[in-house]
């Protein structure tokens, strides 16, 4: 028995060698070993990215060629370092600094070494690729933006850093993915799913093949097709008046919730980001501390609302039924109150009720509707958080949950907001009387004025504003279909629309009126402050201005904020009809005021505060010159 003891041994350790060899290379053949083994040669087939069209069906994103050098550093050999560096255009610096990042990514797996060759630069390189082992050329599309408008909205595309991958193993190094506005918002939908060939090499290194016939091989699958709400016109349009001057412009259609226009200004050239120049001019772009191109205003930029928001003053009065819209208040110039400074007024005084109260902007008017809804109630905390209700009603004080990546909350103080304010003073309506008429501690942002003023076109309800339309074979989130109501009844809108029809019939915007058009508007003005070493100072006044049109049957709603534009029908009403009469007509009649707003730049009053030198304010007092620095953050 002993003699066949070593004969076991050893045709059992044949068995079991034979079938882990089996295991490892038939049954075992999986996809993630393919990744790791050194033998195999990982192809990436990118899809092409979903093209990107307006509302009317205008293509504003479609695709171009680029080509990619990648690099597999453990196969990388000897090379002639400056004749390549020279074919590719870079430094030797930017060789070792590049080979050494790709290296700590993955010695063995590929990553792009330099990105977006020009056609031209392709055709030299692909000539000579043989002599620099470990390298090879990779294509795939990049955005070709078929327009100059709407970068806000469009976004861009750009490498994914280390944290997206590590978030998402989908993505590899070197791979593109939307940043900012419709491509970070629909990337999945956009960027479609990317095919991968495994190919065989032997052990001189050179490919043989496809491994195993292709059997492990996946087809790209190409990205989606999408419409977006945007009128590329209208949009066009827009920017064109808000050029030189500094604000933001949003649009909505009242009956859908669809966003018509997002403009923010200054705004860029969407093709400024795309190919090899792309890095270079977003970071130009980027340290451009003055005109901040790269924040969309219409979207974040958060300020007081000033006179719009007495509408929704007006608005939870009448439903607290602490007015009726019969009712007058006698304005002197200003309102008086608690022995207080009196709060200053410019409507031209006399006896006001509510629709001429909103047509002549009186404070005096809305002071008092606003003292008395808070006092209403005994304890003023909880009139303030029943009031604060009705407002956040009309979807301000939060994100709205449209589908754009960025945005910002704003702000409705309730209740114990102010009781942490006045821990040790028993606070009432006059302490907080400036809420009154939009210069409180009211924060908003464009989107959401434009969202307040279609839910007042709709007589009490709105539709979450979104960008998208359509979705190539897929159905959009439903819940941008879903009806939001305010608290307010429906009865009590009419006589707040006839007064803000008034603004144009006899009003703050008499001289705005568009012919043929039925509009209904409000003028707003918001203080603004910048600080400066600490100290608050005062500058010229931002111009606000909401309308909608037309009266009955609206189509658009909008909200103009100009920033340092003086008062809200000096710029922000003038572009507001303008945009009105190129939507609803399609063409402009009104081409005094077209030419005003065109030839305006208001350059010279972002300029003022950084000149050094004295300059007035709208109310004609003198501030002497700042020396602001560049990154100074205004507030209101």
């Amino acid at each position: 028995m002993r003699q066949f003891l070593l004969f076991f041994l050893i045709v059992a350790t044949g068995i079991t060698f034979v079938s882990r060899l089996f295991y490892l290379q038939v049954l075992n053949s999986s996809t993630h070993n393919l990744y790791e083994d050194n033998a195999i040669r990982k192809v990436f087939d990118y899809p092409k990215r979903g093209f990107v069209y307006d509302r009317n069906g205008e293509l504003l994103v479609a695709n171009q060629p680029s080509y990619d050098v990648m690099i597999i550093p453990r196969e990388v050999k000897p090379l002639d370092t400056l004749e390549f560096c020279s074919l590719l255009k870079i430094t030797k610096e930017q060789f070792i600094k590049t080979y050494d990042k790709a290296y700590h990514y993955s010695p063995r797996l590929p990553s792009v070494f330099v990105a977006h060759l020009s056609k031209e630069d392709y055709a030299v390189l692909q000539e000579k690729m043989r002599k620099f082992e470990g390298f090879y050329i990779q294509k795939r599309l990049l955005r070709d933006y078929q327009t100059s408008i709407g970068a806000n909205v469009l976004g861009f595309i750009a490498e994914v850093n280390p944290g997206q991958i590590e978030k998402n193993p989908y993505y590899k190094m070197g791979d593109l993915i939307g940043k900012q506005g419709v491509e970070l918002s629909y990337e999945e939908e956009l960027r479609g799913v990317k095919g991968i060939k495994f190919i065989q090499k032997d052990r001189f290194n050179r490919d043989i093949g496809p491994y195993k016939d292709g059997k492990f091989d996946t087809l790209p699958k190409q990205g989606k097709d999408i419409t977006i709400t945007i009128d590329a016109a209208l949009q066009e349009y827009g920017e064109i008046l808000m050029q030189n001057k500094h604000g933001g412009i949003v649009a909505i259609e009242p009956s859908t919730g669809e966003i018509l226009t997002l403009i923010s200004a200054p705004t860029y050239n969407p093709n400024l980001l795309v190919g090899r120049k792309r890095s270079r001019n977003y970071t130009q772009l980027y340290n451009d501390t003055i005109n901040r191109p790269l924040i969309d205003r219409s979207l974040q930029r958060m300020h007081e609302p000033g006179s719009p928001f007495k509408t929704l003053i007006a608005l939870a009065a009448l439903q607290e039924h602490a007015i009726v819209p019969e009712g007058t208040v006698t304005c002197t110039g200003a309102y008086h109150y608690g022995g207080r400074r009196p709060m200053g007024c410019h409507c031209g005084g006399g006896s006001r009720d509510l629709t001429r109260g909103i047509a002549k902007s009186c404070n005096s008017y809305f002071a008092n509707a606003f003292r008395k809804t808070i006092g209403k109630y005994n304890d003023a905390s909880h009139a303030m958080d029943v009031w604060s209700d009705h407002i956040k009603s009309f979807g301000l004080g939060n994100f709205l949950g449209y589908d754009l990546p960025i945005g910002q909350p704003g702000n409705i103080p309730n209740g114990a907001y102010y009781d942490k304010w006045y821990p040790d003073f028993k606070w009432g309506a006059t302490t907080i009387i400036s809420n009154s008429i939009g210069q409180g501690e009211v924060l908003v942002t464009p989107i959401q004025l434009a969202n307040m003023t279609a839910a007042i076109a709709n007589r009490g309800f709105y539709y979450t504003p979104h960008i998208i339309k359509d979705i190539e074979n897929q159905e959009i989130d439903p819940k941008y279909k879903e009806i939001h109501h305010t608290t307010i009844d429906k009865k009590y809108f009419e006589p707040v629309i006839q007064g803000l029809n008034d603004v144009y019939n006899y009003g703050t915007a008499s001289f705005l009126k568009v012919p043929g058009i039925e509009i209904c508007g409000k003028t707003g003005t918001a203080e603004n402050f910048a600080k400066v070493e600490g100290e608050r100072v005062q500058l010229t006044d931002h111009g606000i201005f909401i309308a909608f049109a037309p009266k009955d049957d609206p189509k658009i709603a909008i909200a103009v904020f100009v920033e340092n534009g003086y008062y809200g029908a000096r710029w922000a009403g003038r572009i507001a009809s303008l945009m009105i009469e190129k939507y609803i007509k399609g063409d402009i009649s009104l081409k005094q005021m077209e030419k005003m707003v065109l030839e305006k730049s208001l350059e010279e009053e972002y300029a003022k505060p950084y000149a050094g030198k004295p300059f007035t304010i709208n109310d004609g007092a003198k501030i002497q010159g700042l020396h602001l620095k560049a990154d100074n953050d205004q507030t209101n």
